[in-house]
């Protein structure tokens, strides 16, 4: 089974682009797919096109009352998967404004199958690129990637800010089991969720994986949900808690993993 994972706000120019595009890409897959999409109290009729479209298709929908930003509503989600998901299912998180396209997930998850726990899709990878971005976003975004390489490095990772990826669902189930609440902590500072989580599961000693990937910015039609000082704020919260005080989440979430391993290898 694959869950595809969609936060929604105001998207509903997108929706109908997006979801026809899921369908055609999963409709064969073994297992079978759903999609779980999350209304993050969207202000236009992006909850009523939700409706129509769970008349046809395999489509469940959690609801935020009021926006409560990227960081809750990907919390959201993924308890909920990792709640009605089991051994060999697959996560796909995308985002819902049509830059992403789903045709792509077919190569994720053979990735997944060479034995990775997460595959990211890459504009960084031979074969990747991007469509729609100007010079600044362009700049802006191959700085933050350059930043995150420096202060969080990852065996096989070049492209750390798409939230475009699919994981082992016993990835993130493992995650939430260890982590609690912590496992997306820094809800509150934007697309801060889309970094912290690749950071948490290479704590836990999790294989990344690449596909290339061309981000699709021209088929943006709904506005940028982005803050980018919210967002850069929380890269620089993140550095200081990965790398201090006291060793930082590096030291104390290692030092509580040995610990469990430990007892696991005495019982």
């Amino acid at each position: 089974m694959i869950l595809v994972l969609l936060p929604a706000y105001n998207e509903e120019k997108s929706l109908p682009a997006l979801l026809p595009k899921v369908q055609a890409a999963l409709c064969n897959v073994a297992g079978g797919y759903r999609i779980v999409v999350c209304d993050d109290g969207s202000s236009d009729r992006t909850a009523e096109l939700l409706d129509e479209y769970a008349r046809t298709l395999p489509i469940e929908i959690l609801r935020h009352r009021i926006n409560r930003g990227l960081g809750e509503t990907i919390r959201d989600l993924f308890e909920y998967a990792a709640l009605h998901t089991q051994a060999g299912d697959v996560l796909v998180r995308m985002d819902c404004d049509d830059t992403h396209e789903p045709e792509t997930i077919g190569a994720k998850l053979e990735k997944l199958n060479q034995g990775y726990d997460v595959v990211i899709a890459s504009r960084f990878e031979p074969g990747g690129g991007q469509h729609g971005l100007d010079a600044y976003r362009t700049a802006i975004s191959r700085a933050a990637n350059v930043f995150m390489k420096v202060f969080f490095p990852i065996k096989g990772l070049k492209e750390y800010s798409c939230g475009f990826r699919a994981y082992r669902a016993e990835a993130i189930q493992r995650a939430i089991d260890f982590y609690g609440n912590n496992f997306i902590q820094l809800k509150g500072l934007g697309f801060t969720c889309t970094l912290e989580k690749l950071i948490k599961l290479n704590i836990l000693g999790m294989r990344f994986g690449e596909v290339p990937f061309e981000l699709r910015y021209d088929q943006k039609v709904s506005e940028s949900k982005m803050v980018s000082s919210v967002t850069t704020l929380g890269y620089l919260v993140m550095t200081l808690l990965y790398h201090w005080p006291w060793g930082g989440w590096r030291s104390n979430y290692g030092n509580i993993l040995a610990t469990e391993q430990a007892k696991a290898a005495n019982r």
